[in-house]
C-alpha cells in the first residue's frame, strides 16, 4: 500500500506512525510542503497530514493550504483513509466546513483524554481505556465539522478527535511523539520551551517513565488501528 505524508514543520515527523505503516509494508512517500515541495501527484491509498507551528488559517505563509485541504477532502469522500494530527486536524476541520479557533487554548506536555461513547467503539481508539494518557502541544482548536462523529475530548480542549466517513480521523492530540521523539523537540525547541513552558525539562524528567511511557502504549495502539483500516485501492 502506498502512504502519503505531508509534513508541516521541521521535526514535525512520523513518529510511531511510521512503525505502524513499515510493520504492514507500506510504501511511504514524504513531502515537506513547508519546504516548497509541491504536493505529490498520482494516487496513493492513505493521507497522512502531520502538525506544525502555523494555524490552519494561513495560507499566506502557507500557499499549498487550499490545494491540500481539496486533498483531504478526496481522499476522505473516496473512501481512503487520511489521519491529520494536530494541525492537520484543524486542517481537516476546515476542509469540511468547520470554524477554526485560533489562540482558543492552550495545552503543552502529558494530558488524559476521554473517549466519547462513539469513541469508546471507534475502529481506531476503541482499545484504549476510557480515559488515556498522551502528549499534547497546541494553542488553537476547532469547531467539528458538521456530520462528522466526536471521538474524544478533555475540559481544556473540547474536540480532541473526530472522524468523517469511514477512515479520515482529525486528532488533536500528538499520539505520534514517543518519548524518543519529544526528546528530540525538546532540543529542537528549547528556546522556545524556555520561555514558554520553563518547566518542563523538570516535569519531562519526573514524568518521562510513567505518564510518557502509557502514552508511547497508547500511540503506538492508535497507529497501528489507524494502520489497519488502510485499504489498497486499484
Amino acid at each position: 500500500m502506498r502512504v502519503l505524508v505531508i509534513e508541516n514543520n521541521a521535526g514535525t515527523t512520523l513518529g510511531q506512525i511510521e512503525t505502524a505503516l513499515v510493520e504492514r509494508g507500506a510504501e511511504i512517500t514524504i513531502c515537506k510542503a513547508f519546504e516548497g515541495e509541491a504536493l505529490p501527484k498520482g494516487e496513493f491509498d492513505g493521507l497522512v497530514v502531520l502538525g506544525g507551528v502555523q494555524n490552519a488559517l494561513a495560507d499566506e505563509g502557507s500557499p499549498y493550504f487550499p490545494e491540500l485541504l481539496e486533498r483531504m477532502r478526496d481522499y476522505a469522500r473516496s473512501d481512503r483513509a487520511v489521519l491529520g494530527v494536530c494541525l492537520g486536524s484543524q486542517l481537516l476541520a476546515r476542509a469540511f466546513g468547520a470554524e477554526n479557533l485560533i489562540g482558543a487554548t492552550h495545552e503543552f506536555g502529558w494530558t488524559e483524554v476521554a473517549l466519547t461513547q462513539d469513541g469508546a467503539v471507534d475502529p481506531m481508539l476503541g482499545g484504549l481505556d476510557p480515559v488515556f494518557t498522551t502528549f499534547q502541544w497546541h494553542d488553537d482548536t476547532f469547531v467539528l465539522p458538521r456530520g462528522a462523529t466526536r471521538l474524544a475530548g478533555n475540559d481544556l480542549t473540547h474536540n480532541q478527535a473526530f472522524r468523517i466517513g469511514r477512515a479520515a480521523y482529525g486528532i488533536q492530540f500528538h499520539f505520534e511523539a514517543d518519548r524518543k521523539l519529544i526528546g528530540q523537540w525538546n532540543t529542537i525547541n528549547a528556546d522556545y520551551l524556555a520561555e514558554r513552558e520553563p518547566d518542563w525539562p523538570q516535569r519531562f524528567a519526573a514524568e518521562q517513565a510513567t505518564r510518557g511511557a502509557d502514552a508511547d502504549d497508547n500511540g503506538l495502539k492508535i497507529a497501528r488501528a489507524w494502520a489497519a483500516l488502510i485499504a489498497i485501492h486499484p
